[in-house]
């Protein structure tokens, strides 16, 4: 007997969601039951439309009642901005209370729900799993596969660790949500702005996750994680996603979370950010959508490389979000079968693509 195929809803249609869409009808393990959209004007549309993609006869709708009497088996949660979590965990309990797994995309920081910076968030989310008897799990790219589970990977070959280095280096041009790159990172703004990113302690709490995930993984035991900001400025205006980054203004963002084990910075995060390919030309470059690097010093030493995307170019980021989406569809099947709880990447198997070759 053929099983029956995994009911699945995807929350937003934003460029992550709509290409979880699309892979979603391709499988035929996977039955699209249900799309929420935000915008008004998206209410009523074909799902497959709003995924630039063929109408495949679901529905858009912006009530979450009607998504949920769905009963779908998973929701998809792909909805950006920056509320994040503010506005992502009151969903996510009525989906967990619901009975229904999720997986997510959005709260960067539950990809290690331990570490998680809202205590009382996560006990809530804990004890709504627990109530649905459903699972919850977060992913991406970086953080996510780039930033943490790629390096757990290659240490398999490691016989003594020193340091772990772990580093993305991306155009950013192309997102489109000026409130995250202005107000939360900087971009086009004078450098004596303070964004976000500025914040005391914000950089540690941003990577805190993936950098105890790397610690659990390895079995030892972070002590403090100590965070670096810079930014450079562009000498013309780029015209970006979400505006126009006038010259004299922020292009570039660097950050470095480093969690100390035993005394010295042993679990190493480094992510650089540009608007354009030109700007701190100092700084580590990459020519493809984004490059993402381990560097583990140790017996042996070990370097890898990961490019997505086109080379010399870019396709408005699309590498970075294909791989963003396929990291929490391809996990949809570990997630459902998989005891109810909070979830990080040392809970599930390699969530290998099915039916992707």
């Amino acid at each position: 007997m053929t099983a029956k195929p995994t009911r699945v809803a995807v929350w937003a249609t934003g460029g992550v969601g709509s290409i979880a869409i699309d892979a979603i009808r391709r499988r035929p393990d996977l039955e699209l039951v249900g799309v929420w959209v935000h915008s008004p004007e998206k209410v009523g549309r074909d799902a497959g439309e709003l995924a630039s993609g063929a109408a495949i006869g679901v529905t858009a709708t912006d009530d979450a009642d009607a998504l949920v009497a769905l009963r779908p088996d998973c929701v998809v949660y792909t909805a950006s901005g920056p509320d994040r979590d503010a506005g992502a965990v009151p969903d996510y309990l009525r989906l967990l209370e619901a009975g229904i797994n999720v997986t997510s995309t959005s709260s960067t920081s539950l990809v290690y729900p331990p570490a998680y910076f809202h205590a009382e968030w996560r006990e809530q989310l804990e004890a709504a799993a627990k109530s649905g008897n459903a699972s919850f799990y977060v992913s991406g790219i970086f953080p996510g596969f780039g930033s943490d589970q790629l390096a757990l990977v290659l240490s398999t070959q490691s016989k003594t660790i020193r340091t772990v280095t772990v580093s993305e280096v991306a155009l950013n041009d192309h997102y489109p949500v000026a409130d995250v790159m202005m107000d939360g990172m900087g971009f086009g703004r004078p450098l004596d702005f303070e964004p976000m990113l500025s914040t005391p302690g914000f950089i540690e709490m941003a990577w805190s996750a993936p950098i105890h995930l790397m610690a659990q993984g390895l079995g030892v035991e972070v002590q403090e994680i100590r965070g670096m900001f810079e930014r450079r400025p562009t000498y013309r205006d780029i015209d970006v996603a979400f505006g126009t980054i006038t010259a004299e203004t922020c292009g570039a963002v660097s950050t470095r979370a480093a969690g100390v084990v035993d005394g010295r910075e042993a679990i190493v995060i480094e992510h650089i950010i540009r608007m354009a390919r030109d700007v701190a030309p100092e700084w580590p470059n990459s020519d493809c959508d984004a490059t993402y690097r381990v560097n583990i010093e140790g017996e042996p030493d070990i370097h890898c490389s990961m490019t997505l995307g086109e080379a010399e170019g870019h396709a408005a980021g699309r590498g970075a979000m294909a791989a963003t989406a396929m990291r929490v569809v391809n996990a949809i099947p570990y997630v459902v079968d998989a005891p109810a709880g909070l979830l990080s990447s040392l809970d599930l198997p390699i969530t290998l693509p099915r039916h992707a070759l």
